[in-house]
């Protein structure tokens, strides 16, 4: 029967000598080690890992932080060297980063990396699976001296898409490339992926926030171009706007002061032009190159109008200058152009297939559309363009319009089309006071059609001409 000890009193001295005794203490001393190691080794990567992810959340430099990978990559797992290999989007493969203690080891596994990726580039990737290539050049450049592991590198997009390796190389023939290894290594290679991605990100934005300020100062130029207030012409009132479906649109409009003789200083001053001309235009398309062919066309259009040409003759002019511009951009231009003179109260006018103009006659209480034949700008170098004329009477009242008028949808998917113009028009002249009133008026009814919520996904011009009663004298 064996003794057991009472309670406070001292055991026994251990005998050592007891089988099996010193064996068991030096196991139990051995995984005491080995915890130890363990808990100092995961220490050691965790430190690591987190001086990465501090690197990834306030690095600047995508360069700099793609440095570090093969060194904390070897770090993690206790391999000897690490090799960051990156696909470009040109399909390009390069030898990004290597980290290795030099030697002889290290300039083996370069050359290896080296000739494995020029390789590569010679060979006709029809799989679309370069990280295999990739790694049966490596193995036969490596042979069997080398134990190796690789993993990809992978960005999400529009979709997963493999945008290199993370290579780990240990000439250890001990070295176990266990699950442990694995999972760091992917660990590293993952928050690669993230910072490629993020520099993706970042200079896409960088690109739009560029690509912002350019519309913004195109759109400032054009705001410059287009007039900033109606002239005051004498025996007529205007009103006019032109609301651009983005910063920069392909609506034009214009009031040209036109002289017989160089005008003095006065005349300048006053407006006190012997005749106006009166366009609107619009280039088919939106954004930057419709403005861009806007301004063209201003530019032209003043100084052809300078030379006292008739409004047929400025069209066809302006046609066969633009034609050559226009035919390979597949845009081209709708365009009135009209010429008033105070002292007959005549208009003078051609169209180039723009929406015709509408003259509502105070007198009649009836609509007139204003048109003539003619071809858009930049279809056939060859049009030529009629002309026609009218003479006003105090009352008298015309709109000049862009088809973004007419051709708003409303939650049905209907247009406002021109009849709806029409009956807006034609209330307006009856119930409203002045251009500016009837301007308004005719915006407020295709906004009720459109419907609150609805933006317009065209650009609007409207220009409301109306003859006043009283003529002022020269």
């Amino acid at each position: 029967m064996s003794r057991v000890p009472l309670p406070n009193q001292p055991s026994q001295p251990v005998d050592f000598d007891y089988p099996g005794m010193a064996t068991n203490v030096a196991t139990v001393t051995a995984l005491q080690e080995l915890v130890v190691h363990l808990r100092r080794e995961q220490a050691k990567a965790q430190d690591l890992l987190s001086a990465l992810s501090f690197s990834l959340r306030s690095f600047n430099n995508l360069n700099q932080f793609l440095a570090l990978i093969p060194l904390i990559a070897s770090r993690v797992t206790d391999a000897d060297a690490a090799a960051l290999i990156l696909f470009r989007p040109d399909g390009q493969v390069s030898l990004e980063q290597l980290y290795c203690h030099e030697g002889q080891q290290c300039r083996n596994i370069r050359f290896a990396l080296e000739n494995a990726t020029r390789q590569f580039a010679l060979q006709d990737d029809t799989t679309g699976k370069k990280n295999l290539l990739l790694d049966q050049n490596l193995e036969q450049q490596l042979g069997e001296e080398y134990r190796w592991f690789s993993t990809a590198i992978l960005v999400r997009n529009f979709e997963l898409c493999e945008r290199g390796r993370l290579y780990l190389f240990s000439s250890d023939p001990t070295y176990e490339w266990t699950e442990t290894h694995q999972k760091l290594a992917q660990l590293v290679a993952d928050q690669t992926a993230v910072a490629i991605e993020n520099d993706a990100l970042t200079s896409q934005l960088r690109k739009q926030e560029r690509i912002t300020r350019e519309l913004e100062i195109g759109a400032e130029i054009q705001a410059r171009l287009l007039p900033n207030y109606s002239p005051t012409i004498d025996g007529v009132a205007l009103a006019a706007t032109c609301k651009t479906a983005n910063q920069v649109g392909g609506d034009y409009y214009d009031f040209i002061p036109i002289y017989r003789q160089l005008p003095t200083p006065r005349q300048y001053r006053l407006n006190q032009a012997d005749r106006w001309g009166l366009v609107i235009g619009d280039v088919m398309g939106k954004g930057v190159p419709a403005g861009l062919i806007m301004t063209m066309t201003r530019g032209i259009l003043r100084a052809d109008a300078l030379h006292h040409h008739s409004p047929a003759e400025i069209l066809k002019n302006l046609n066969q200058v633009m034609y050559a511009d226009l035919e390979n951009s597949n845009r081209f231009v709708t365009l009135f152009y009209s010429e008033y003179d105070p002292k007959t109260r005549t208009l003078s006018f051609s169209n180039a297939a723009h929406n015709p103009p509408l003259l509502w006659r105070a007198r009649e209480d009836a609509i007139e559309r204003l048109d003539t034949d003619g071809m858009l700008i930049g279809l056939d170098a060859n049009t030529e363009y009629q002309e026609d004329q009218v003479t006003l009477a105090p009352g008298d009242t015309i709109i000049y319009y862009t088809d973004g008028f007419t051709d708003a949808a409303g939650p049905n998917g209907d247009r406002f089309d021109e009849e709806n113009l029409l009956a807006a028009f034609e209330e307006a002249c009856h119930t409203r006071h002045g251009p500016q009133d009837i301007l308004d008026y005719l915006f407020e009814r295709l906004q009720a059609f459109m419907g609150e919520r609805n933006q317009n996904t065209d650009d609007v011009t409207l220009i409301v001409m109306q003859i006043t009663p009283m003529l002022l004298k020269f």
